[in-house]
């Protein structure tokens, strides 16, 4: 019985990992429910380690509501939380894929033989299917890696790919990345290819993602004449919304609060 009453407490403690599970107490009345806006994106890097809880991460996502939000440095038990919080004070209900490229008690709280993954998220308004999580064979200073989903986004199925480069100054480390990469975009006559590439719009590293998508920052090209928006508290642009035989309607960055890097989303057309 106490073994019992324990497994209780702990589906109570931990709640649903999927949209369908019910809500624990303190949760808004059905009809708050809300809708995320069906054509938006956002990537965000969280910032780890920060000092900041998530539910104030949950509540700048709510903020723009989009229909799929690529997480970069997530923690597994984080983005849960994100995700429990996001539709229990604001009513949106979200579906979650992982795609952690590591095990790391430091980052990610749990116990020295149990730590939390970490890695990528995504976040979906639509169910995701045919998940990949692929770790780049060489991470640099860090394993890193990259996910991929297919979704919806503006009512059609399309592939999103969620990714997070090696850090500054691991260029040529970065340029193998993104061979990986761009080689598993390629196949896709759409997609959408969100995350942090440590690398602002003219290096060369980038180049083979540029050769096969745009950034959704109209402004934002490979030039070093290009006048793209700053997405970081350094002000740099590292982080992207690329485009794959899709056209951006808005692009916007936020800054934020809780982390180093701002809140990027676009708005797009018909996918």
């Amino acid at each position: 019985m106490l073994a019992g009453a324990a497994v209780v407490a702990g589906m109570v403690l931990v709640g649903p990992s999927a949209p369908s599970g019910a809500l624990s107490a303190g949760a808004l009345p059905a009809e708050a429910a809300r809708d995320a806006v069906p054509n938006r994106v956002m990537t965000w890097n969280l910032c780890n380690p920060c000092d900041a809880g998530n539910g104030d991460r949950a509540a700048e996502i709510a903020a723009y509501a989009p229909q799929v939000v690529g997480l970069q440095e997530a923690c597994v038990r984080d983005v849960r939380k994100i995700r429990e919080d996001l539709e229990r004070r604001h009513g949106l209900v979200y579906h979650v894929e992982y795609g952690p490229v590591l095990q790391n008690w430091g980052r990610c709280g749990g116990l020295p033989w149990d730590p939390g993954g970490y890695g990528q998220a995504i976040l979906s308004a639509a169910p995701m299917t045919d998940r990949i999580s692929v770790e780049y064979p060489d991470g640099g200073s860090e394993d890193r890696g990259y996910m991929a989903v297919t979704t919806t986004v503006g009512g059609s199925p399309v592939r999103v790919f969620n990714t997070h480069l090696a850090q500054r100054r691991q260029e040529s480390v970065r340029a193998e990345q993104t061979r990986v990469l761009a080689a598993a975009v390629e196949p896709y006559e759409r997609a959408i290819v969100l995350g942090d590439f440590n690398a602002v719009p003219d290096a060369p590293e980038l180049a083979r993602v540029w050769a096969l998508a745009t950034d959704t920052d109209p402004q934002c090209r490979p030039s070093p004449v290009g006048d793209c928006r700053t997405t970081t508290d350094w002000r740099s642009k590292f982080d992207y919304i690329f485009l794959r035989g899709i056209v951006p309607l808005e692009h916007r960055v936020r800054p934020s609060d809780y982390s180093d890097h701002d809140l990027v989303h676009a708005d797009l057309g018909p996918v």
